[in-house]
Parts: C-alpha cells; sequence; structure tokens
C-alpha cells in the first residue's frame, strides 16, 4: 500500500473517531443542532419584526444564519483540536504508526460534514416557518459547493487555532473572532444601514461577499461580481488556515 493509501486510511479512521466524539458530547451535540434553530427562531420571530430589509426578513436572513452557525462549529473543532493536544492524546498518536497529516484531517473533514448536517437542519425548520427560495436545482448545488469551501476555510483556521494556543478554553476565545464576523456584514441587516465608519470594513470582509452569493442564489436575484470574490476569500482563507495549521503543528510535534 503507498503512502497515500495509507495516510488516507489513517484520516478515515480519524473521521470516524472525531464522529463518534461528538456523537457522545451533550455540549458539542447541543452546539450542533439546538444553538442554530435557536438562532434561527430568535431572529426571525424577535428581531424580524422590526428589520425593513424590502421583503419577508426570514428570506432575507437564511445565508447569514447559516454563515453564522458555521462559526459557530468552527469554535467547536478548535476546541477539540487544542482537547486533543492538552490532554496528551496527540502523544500517543505519533508514538503509534499513524500519519501525522490524518490527525488534523481527521477533525477537518468532521467538521465540514457536522456544518453541512446543521445546514441542512437549519434550513428545514426555515422552510416550516416560511423560508421560500426560489432557486433551481443547479442554484442549490451552488450554494452547498460555497458553503462547503466556506466551512473547509473556517475548519482549517480553527484547526490552526487549536494547534495555536495553550489550552481548549483559550481555542473557543479566539475562535470568537470569527463567530462574529456575520454581524458586521450584509447577514442581517443591509450594509447601507451600518454607521459610515463601519461600511467599508463591512462590505470588504468575505461574510458579506458568500452572503450575498447564497442569497442571489437561493433567492434567484442577481450574484454579480459576489462570487468570484466569495471564492477567492474561501481559497484564501482554507490556504492560510492549511499552511499554518502544517507549520505549527509540526512545530509541536519536534519539540
Amino acid at each position: 500500500m503507498s503512502t497515500l493509501a495509507y495516510a488516507a486510511q489513517d484520516s478515515a479512521a480519524m473521521v470516524g473517531r472525531n464522529l463518534r466524539r461528538t456523537l457522545r458530547s451533550p455540549d458539542t451535540m447541543i452546539m450542533t443542532f439546538a444553538i442554530p434553530v435557536t438562532i434561527l427562531l430568535m431572529f426571525v420571530y424577535v428581531f424580524g419584526g422590526a428589520m425593513n430589509v424590502g421583503g419577508a426578513y426570514i428570506d432575507y436572513v437564511v445565508p447569514g444564519i447559516v454563515l453564522l452557525c458555521a462559526g459557530f462549529g468552527s469554535g467547536s473543532t478548535a476546541v477539540t483540536v487544542a482537547t486533543d493536544l492538552h490532554t496528551g492524546i496527540v502523544d500517543r498518536f505519533r508514538a503509534m504508526a499513524v500519519s501525522r497529516t490524518s490527525v488534523l484531517t481527521g477533525h477537518v473533514v468532521e467538521s465540514v460534514l457536522r456544518n453541512l448536517v446543521t445546514t441542512g437542519l437549519v434550513i428545514a425548520v426555515a422552510v416550516a416557518i416560511g423560508f421560500r427560495p426560489t432557486g433551481d436545482p443547479l442554484r442549490w448545488l451552488g450554494v452547498v459547493g460555497l458553503l462547503a469551501c466556506y466551512v473547509l476555510a473556517l475548519s482549517w483556521l480553527a484547526a490552526a487555532m487549536g494547534v495555536l494556543v495553550s489550552n481548549p478554553e483559550a481555542a473557543n476565545g479566539f475562535m470568537f473572532i470569527f463567530m462574529f464576523l456575520p454581524y458586521v456584514s450584509s447577514a442581517f441587516v443591509p450594509v447601507h444601514t451600518l454607521p459610515s465608519w463601519l461600511r467599508g470594513f463591512a462590505e470588504h470582509q468575505p461574510v458579506t461577499s458568500i452572503t450575498e452569493t447564497m442569497r442571489g442564489l437561493l433567492m434567484g436575484t442577481p450574484v454579480g461580481s459576489s462570487a468570484p470574490t466569495a471564492l477567492i476569500w474561501c481559497a484564501g482563507l482554507a490556504l492560510i488556515g492549511y499552511v499554518g495549521a502544517g507549520i505549527l503543528f509540526a512545530r509541536r510535534s519536534d519539540s
């Protein structure tokens, strides 16, 4: 068997380990399923009546809720990576004939799968309470692909953060930066309603272009230049996270 095949086999084993741990962790299950649905209901029923977005607020806010939940989900990934390093299980893996790359790859793939399931749940609940997307199957495929790219990028950044910090609590704290990016974007309110000093950041940060692309694909509105910008952001963030996580993990392995 080739080295690549061994690495793929070890990565699959790590994905299975992390999925089983997620299913057995009440905290992670709450973060994965209960909190995203609660956030959706809160924005629609508590804040929705006060929002003027030129249409049904639920149709406007669902893409933002999905991206917000991806941020929360990536926070869990950073914590589990830091926990593995903090408790010494990674040291045990190093003493075994296990591919080094499989440790982080297992966390990242599990994160992508978990967040896609969460997205499916959020959209199902949204449809049940009034969300009415008009996109055709091809546009839905584009939404899934773009979301997978965004979650993959966040997951590699979370893995890098989990390796960088000294304990799980610090990992969760650092990931709040990514969790709150959707609040300063077009995810929940139009950018032109924000204070003038904040609009420049909101218009050019990654969540805005990704939100506008998803909104356009789901609701059948023009996507414009948002799609290529969103893909560039996702590719850049994923590259930074992947390279950073690899370098940091190698340094900790050699120390």
